[in-house]
């Protein structure tokens, strides 16, 4: 089939891309030299440009290392759900840095049940308001195109 595609793991590949960029995995993060490079030439954000010795500056929605702790101790240890619903997401948290091994509906339930709530307490406002509402917008067009197929 040409159009054949499947909206929870495309769901999946945004959760993984933007948990990744958030927490800042090596290797795995969008904010990187390229896209800053980019950015130079796209937006007229000199506080995130390259500097001259060829650092990032870094961006707000980057979790420091307190709320990284905070987000796999504290929220992601503790949260529990009825049997059956999701499974253990300690057991997706690798070496405290990085979620890794989660299924689909694992990513679909953090996304819809937990992020808008978790990053209130560990961003600023103003990104934590712009976040939680694209991921609304998100849910908000994955329940539109379930309809529409």
């Amino acid at each position: 089939m040409r159009h054949n595609l499947d909206v929870m793991h495309i769901e999946k590949n945004v959760f993984d891309n933007f948990m990744n960029t958030l927490l800042n995995v090596h290797g795995k993060t969008k904010d990187s030299l390229k896209s800053r490079l980019d950015l130079a030439e796209i937006c007229s954000r000199p506080k995130l440009h390259v500097t001259r010795d060829g650092k990032l500056p870094v961006s707000k929605f980057r979790l420091s290392p307190e709320a990284k702790k905070a987000l796999f101790e504290l929220v992601v240890a503790e949260v529990k759900f009825s049997d059956g619903y999701v499974s253990n997401f300690s057991r997706c948290v690798e070496q405290g840095r990085k979620f890794s091994g989660m299924k689909s509906h694992d990513c679909h339930v953090f996304m819809q049940r937990l992020l808008p709530f978790v990053l209130f307490e560990l961003l600023p406002a103003n990104i934590h308001e712009t976040i939680a509402g694209n991921i609304y917008i998100y849910i908000l067009y994955i329940f539109f195109y379930s309809i529409i197929t």
